[in-house]
């Protein structure tokens, strides 16, 4: 375990580049490291914040109590047959790398998630997912510490209660600490190209037989053609959920918008994209000092320089006020906040 430090500039710890302070931080690279720091968090009665890869959080203001920098490693084969594999990760693994040693495995089933920033741990809170797969799609199990009881628990797919961008843990704020996943992939060739962007990328290419390594490249250049390297453009990717509303009302909708990309859900619900709508309301490429909408994707809000969380908060709260005054519809914020909100 790293020494505590105090007073710890937070800017490099998170993609949108806002720069506050925490008030203790400690690195944890397994188990006893992370029962220690809790240990010590408990003796000081701190609050304890986990952090992975800082890609999904707007970073409000000063976080107080005592923040654990998630930096476990580890991955492994856990079990083998002829029709599927089982493979672990440990929390502090970043999860692009973890999708790209399924790939060089011959594996199938991560492919539609690559590169999306994070680390694995934090993958089932949100229920990653993209271009027609969800982390529940592929998902066996994980180990998670419960900060109640202090005990180590294992949770299946039915227990984590995954829906659409959220799940048990992201419910429950604070009690668990997730320390290993494991997923369920196939060494069988077969590939989920539904997903129209994709569909038209994989046509292309003219291939007929399944390829998950082609499908995670065609993945990877749209992504980079749509959203922006947080690296080169500080963002927290996509900020507001796609939203589902009844088929009521996405009918009523459709007769004032007859273009508005709509998907149909099991429940029968739709789900509409929040892009879209953001996009029809002027927003895209908008700039206000230095927070603004991306000029190629109107659901990622971006930071030029040095915008505070107050500045993105607001942005978001205009944007989400005007949507739902021009079409109806209520935009949820997918990323949480972080630390107590600076005005």
């Amino acid at each position: 375990m790293s020494e505590l430090e105090s007073q710890v500039d937070l800017r490099p710890y998170n993609t949108l580049a806002v720069s506050e302070r925490a008030e203790y931080l400690l690195t944890v690279e397994d188990d006893r490291q992370l029962q220690a720091a809790l240990l010590l968090a408990d003796q000081h009665s701190w609050p304890v914040t986990l952090l992975g890869g800082g890609s999904n959080l707007v970073l409000a203001g000063p976080v107080s109590g005592l923040v654990l920098l998630m930096r476990s490693r580890g991955r492994r084969v856990l079990s083998r047959s002829a029709s599927e594999l089982i493979i672990e990760a440990a929390a502090g693994e970043n999860w692009h790398d973890f999708v790209c040693w399924s790939l060089d495995l011959g594996l199938n089933g991560l492919e539609n998630l690559s590169l999306i920033p994070g680390t694995v741990g934090a993958a089932p809170v949100q229920n990653i997912g993209a271009y027609g797969v969800e982390v529940k799609d592929v998902f066996h199990s994980l180990d998670a510490l419960d900060r109640e009881t202090g005990e180590v628990r294992c949770f299946s797919l039915t227990d984590c209660e995954f829906a659409y961008r959220d799940s048990h843990f992201k419910r429950a704020p604070g009690r668990y600490v997730i320390l290993r996943v494991r997923f369920r992939l196939s060494p069988r060739p077969h590939i989920n190209v539904e997903y129209t962007p994709l569909a038209v990328a994989w046509r292309a290419t003219g291939l007929d037989a399944p390829d998950a390594r082609v499908v995670s490249e065609l993945v990877c250049s749209i992504r980079r053609s749509k959203l922006p390297d947080p690296a080169a453009l500080p963002n927290a990717g996509s900020f507001f959920k796609n939203p589902l509303v009844s088929q009521a009302t996405a009918e009523a909708l459709l007769q004032r918008f007859p273009d508005m990309p709509n998907f149909p859900q099991a429940d029968g619900r739709r789900k509409l994209a929040a892009g879209w709508l953001i996009e029809q309301a002027g927003w895209k490429g908008f700039r206000r000092g230095d927070v603004g909408v991306h000029t190629a994707q109107a659901l990622v809000l971006v930071n030029y320089g040095v915008a505070r969380g107050a500045d993105i908060m607001t942005l978001a709260a205009d944007i989400a006020e005007d949507v739902q005054q021009r079409f109806g519809v209520r935009l949820e914020q997918e990323p949480p906040l972080l630390g107590k909100l600076s005005v």
